[in-house]
C-alpha cells in the first residue's frame, strides 16, 4: 500500500478498507508515515467524512496501537465515564463514589487538565499524598476490594491518538467528527470498561458550541461504542456557564464533598444523578431511571457515597481526613470579592473566560510543563438568571498573592454580562441518548 493512494482515495470521497485503515495507523504510529501525509489525510477526512464502518475501524486500530487494559481480573461489571471537557467539571469526584456505593465497579482512567478545562487527577491530588500512579495490579486490587479506583493513563495507552491529536491541533482538523469520535472512544475502549457513559458538553465553555454539533457528536460516540460491543449512553449538558460554583482544584473538591454530604443541590447533583442512572440501568443494576436515581440518592443520604470517596482516597495513599473536614484542604492566602458594577440580572457568564481566569491564577496549565497550584481559583456567587445589587459580590477570587488577585478580579468582571429584567435559563440537561441511536 501507498499512503498517497489512500489520501487520493479519501480525497475523492471513497471509503477506506479495514486493512487500509489498519496499515495507515500502524505505520503512522511507528513513524513510517510522515506527519505531512497524515495531515493531508486528516484534512481529507474532515472534508469528506467517514461512514460508521470506517470510524469503527479507525477507532479499533487506534485502540490497539499500544497497551489495552484487560479488566478481566476485576470481578463483575465495570463502568467508566467520559466528559468532553468543561469549566468547573468536578463530576467524577461526585459520580464515581455515588455509583460505587451502589455496588457497580468503577475502574476509571483519567487525565490532567490543559487550558481552561480542569483534570480529575489534578483535583484529586488536592488530597495530600493521593496518587494515581498505580500499577495494573494495584488498580485491579483496589477496584476488587473497594469498588472504585481512578488512575492516570499509562504512557503507552493509544499512542496513535497522542500523535494524531497533536497533529490535528496545528493543522485545522480538530473539528472532524470521525477524528473526535475515534480519539475519545479508542481511549475508552483501551481502558476496558463494560459500560461507558459520556457527558457531552455544549456551549461557550465546551468544544462543541452548538446543540446540533453536540448531539451529532453524542450520537456518533454512542453508536461506535455499541458497535464495539459496549453498553453506552450519552447525556448532552449545558456549558454556557461553569458547572456548579467552584472553578479550581481544591475549591472544586470542597464543592464535590458538599454535594456528597447532601448539603448542596443543583446542576452538579442533577448531572451526577442522570449519569449515574445511565450507568446503573445499562449495567442492569436498576430496572429504570427512577429506581436508579433512588439508589443514588440513598447512597448520598446514608453517607455511603462520602465514605466511598474517603475509602478511595485512603486506598490510593491520600489523607482522607479532609473528606470529612474539607477545611483541611489547601487554601489560598488571599481571597478577594468581585463587586458588581451595577444592579441587574446575570444574562451571561462566559464560561471559557472564567476557566482562563482560574488557569492564569495557577489553577490550570497553559503548557503541559506548568505546575498546578491547588489552592487558587474562583468561586461564583451569582449564576445565570440571578439578581444582583450594585456592589454585591459576583464571585470570590482565591489567589496566591494580592497582585494576581487584583488582576483576576478585573478579568472576571469581563466574564459577566448583566441586563434589566428577567432571564430565562435554558435547560441544563439538553438530551439523554440511550439504546440504539
Amino acid at each position: 500500500m501507498r499512503m498517497t493512494d489512500l489520501i487520493a482515495k479519501k480525497r475523492d470521497g471513497q471509503a477506506l478498507t479495514t486493512d487500509e485503515i489498519r496499515y495507515m495507523i500502524t505505520d503512522y504510529t511507528a513513524g513510517i508515515i510522515p506527519d505531512y501525509q497524515m495531515s493531508s489525510m486528516c484534512m481529507a477526512i474532515l472534508l469528506r467524512g467517514m461512514n460508521d464502518r470506517e470510524v469503527l475501524d479507525l477507532t479499533l486500530a487506534m485502540q490497539h496501537s499500544g497497551d489495552v487494559l484487560d479488566l478481566s481480573p476485576i470481578q463483575g461489571i465495570k463502568a467508566d465515564k467520559h466528559s468532553t471537557g468543561g469549566v468547573g467539571d468536578k463530576t467524577s469526584l461526585v459520580l464515581c463514589p455515588m455509583v460505587a456505593a451502589c455496588g457497580l465497579k468503577i475502574a476509571k482512567m483519567s487525565g490532567r487538565g490543559l487550558g481552561h478545562t480542569g483534570g480529575t487527577i489534578d483535583k484529586l491530588e488536592s488530597f495530600p499524598g493521593f496518587s494515581t500512579a498505580l500499577t495494573e495490579e494495584q488498580f485491579f486490587e483496589n477496584v476488587n476490594r473497594h469498588g472504585i479506583a481512578i488512575m492516570g493513563q499509562t504512557a503507552n495507552l493509544v499512542p496513535a491518538d497522542k500523535k494524531l491529536y497533536a497533529l490535528r491541533d496545528v493543522t485545522g482538523t480538530v473539528p472532524s467528527i470521525p477524528l473526535i469520535v475515534s480519539s475519545i472512544m479508542s481511549k475508552k475502549l483501551a481502558s476496558g470498561a463494560d459500560v461507558i457513559v459520556l457527558d457531552v458538553k455544549c456551549g461557550d465553555g465546551s468544544f462543541m458550541k452548538t446543540a446540533e454539533d453536540a448531539e451529532e457528536l453524542a450520537r456518533n460516540l454512542t453508536r461506535i461504542g455499541r458497535l464495539a460491543g459496549k453498553k453506552c449512553a450519552a447525556i448532552i449538558t449545558d456549558m454556557d456557564q461553569p458547572l456548579g460554583y467552584a472553578v479550581g482544584n481544591a475549591l472544586e473538591v470542597r464543592e464535590a464533598i458538599a454535594v456528597l454530604k447532601g448539603e448542596e443541590e443543583g446542576d452538579l447533583l442533577r448531572l451526577c444523578l442522570a449519569l449515574g442512572s445511565c450507568m446503573l440501568t445499562e449495567a442492569g443494576y436498576a430496572s429504570d431511571h427512577d429506581a436508579a436515581e433512588r439508589m443514588l440518592l440513598d447512597a448520598v443520604k446514608s453517607g455511603r457515597a462520602l465514605d466511598k470517596l474517603a475509602e478511595m482516597v485512603t486506598a490510593q495513599g491520600g489523607d482522607a481526613s479532609a473528606v470529612y473536614r474539607p477545611e483541611l484542604l489547601p487554601a489560598a492566602p488571599v481571597i478577594c470579592e468581585v463587586p458588581s458594577p451595577r444592579a441587574g440580572t446575570v444574562s451571561r457568564i462566559h464560561a471559557e473566560a472564567v476557566g482562563l481566569v482560574s488557569m492564569k491564577l495557577g489553577g490550570g496549565r497553559a503548557t503541559k510543563e506548568d505546575v498546578i497550584d491547588p489552592r487558587v481559583g474562583v468561586v461564583l456567587h451569582k449564576k445565570l438568571g440571578d439578581a444582583v445589587a450594585e456592589g454585591e459580590s459576583l464571585a470570590s477570587i482565591h489567589a496566591a498573592d494580592e497582585k494576581s488577585a487584583a488582576e483576576a478580579a478585573r478579568q472576571l468582571l469581563d466574564c459577566y454580562e448583566l441586563c434589566d429584567g428577567e432571564v430565562v435559563r435554558p435547560p441544563f440537561i439538553r438530551k439523554i441518548l440511550r439504546g440504539d441511536v
